[in-house]
């Protein structure tokens, strides 16, 4: 029975994280790391998890410029967000620092350079008026020509 157990806990490890790692980027210790405002756009919107994948024109301090499952913080009225509108987010960065044992099995294992972990929380998104570079015409206009 041990032996059992032993062997189906190892080839679930060769196939993903070992349970210790897992829980330790699960319960991670996450301290507030900065407040930034970015402009950009919501991808997909999930009322029912409070989540949202959002794309940023101006990147985050490390590099990415798409947030996937950020959290709606409960001030923030989700069913009044719509997808392809231009908004200004202020989001919360939150970070964790990975212990020497879990970044060494990332590189060694993965080829992963990780020593620390981000969670995004979304603490207000503003649809921004943007305007379009497209000039209509009106019949007036084209009888002045």
């Amino acid at each position: 029975m041990v032996r059992k157990a032993a062997a189906a806990k190892s080839k679930s490890e060769e196939n993903g994280l070992p349970e210790w790692a897992e829980n330790e980027i699960k319960f991670a210790n996450f301290k507030e790391y900065d407040i930034i405002n970015r402009t950009g756009y919501f991808l997909d919107i999930n009322e029912e998890k409070k989540k949202a994948d959002i794309q940023l024109y101006e990147s985050l301090p490390d590099g990415r410029t798409i947030i996937e499952e950020i959290e709606i913080s409960d001030n923030s009225n989700i069913k009044d967000f719509m997808k392809g509108f231009v908004y200004e987010y202020n989001i919360k960065i939150s970070k964790a620092e990975l212990s020497e044992q879990l970044v060494e099995l990332l590189k060694s294992k993965y080829q992963l350079d990780i020593n620390e972990i981000y969670k995004f929380d979304l603490e207000n998104a503003q649809m921004m008026n943007v305007e379009s570079d497209i000039v209509q015409t009106t019949p007036q206009d084209e009888d002045d020509e």
